[in-house]
């Protein structure tokens, strides 16, 4: 009996001893499991702002001067005239009974930039600043590798839009030593009503317009940039007011450059539709 108690006393002794270390401490708690925080946004019905629309999608605001108002731009030539002569050439009428060659090609610069390619490019310039107002643009050609229109259809695509205003757009290729500077040519005498006052104004306002932007008035024809003409068909034949710009003198080397350019382009179109909205807004 006394070796069992020696036996048991020291066990009880142990356990003893293990309950009171139990309770006395408090045990670690267990390291909580990571978190992952996400933070991920929901997708929303308008995921990101959208990109910036380039200039061409840009929606139009209209002006006050734009509203319901029609703008005919008449790109003088064609790439495809000089490769068939034969269908530029055919006679059309002229107006004032006179007939003249369906079209031309056109002039360039001493290094061979050309006319129809200049007024292409300018055109479009006019017609995205003004489309971009608000108001409806027409071009006589959609393209710069077409042959004509013939300058008879030209005029008529003024007419049958009914157009507010009708600018053609040119450039000239003078020899004459020096000649330099623009000139805007209206129809005279009048034929119509629009071709009295109305274009006379348009014609006025694109002079003056453009002088007040930088360029000089011609040196060597018209008087003072502007020029009444009688011969040109588009002008004749117009029921819309109507006027035509020659820009410069392809064959002077400073002006040369500067239609080469397009930066330079871009200073005759911004010249060119700030006139025209300038006069569809008087």
């Amino acid at each position: 009996m006394v070796a069992v108690r020696r036996v048991i006393a020291p066990l009880l002794l142990a356990v003893a001893l293990l309950l009171t270390g139990c309770e006395g401490e408090t045990p670690a708690a267990p390291a909580p499991a990571p978190v992952t925080t996400r933070t991920s946004t929901p997708t929303p019905t308008t995921v990101a702002p959208p990109a910036s629309p380039s200039p061409s999608s840009s929606p139009a605001v209209t002006t006050p001067a734009a509203a319901g108002k029609v703008v005919v731009l008449d790109p003088g030539h064609n790439g495809g005239n000089g490769a068939h002569p034969a269908e530029i050439n055919r006679p059309v009428p002229a107006g004032r009974g006179q007939t003249k060659p369906c079209n031309t090609t056109g002039t360039a610069t001493n290094a061979g930039y050309a006319e129809h390619a200049f007024t292409f490019d300018v055109a479009q310039r006019v017609g995205k600043a003004l489309a971009d107002k608000g108001f409806h643009v027409v071009y006589t050609r959609q393209n710069d590798t077409g042959v004509g229109p013939c300058v008879d259809r030209r005029a008529a695509i003024g007419n049958e839009a009914n157009a507010d205003a009708v600018v053609s757009i040119h450039a000239d290729g003078s020899e004459a030593a020096g000649a330099n500077g623009f000139h805007v040519a209206y129809s005279a005498p009048a034929l119509n009503a629009a071709q009295g006052a109305p274009s006379t104004r348009l014609a006025q306002t694109l002079r003056d317009t453009m002088r007040a932007s930088g360029f000089s008035p011609a040196n060597y024809i018209g008087t003072n940039g502007l020029s009444a003409r009688a011969d040109l068909a588009g002008l004749n034949l117009s029921t819309r007011p109507a006027a035509l710009v020659e820009c410069g003198n392809m064959r002077n080397a400073t002006e040369a450059a500067r239609m080469t350019s397009a930066d330079g382009r871009q200073q005759f179109a911004a010249a060119i539709a700030a006139a025209i909205e300038a006069y569809l807004a008087s």
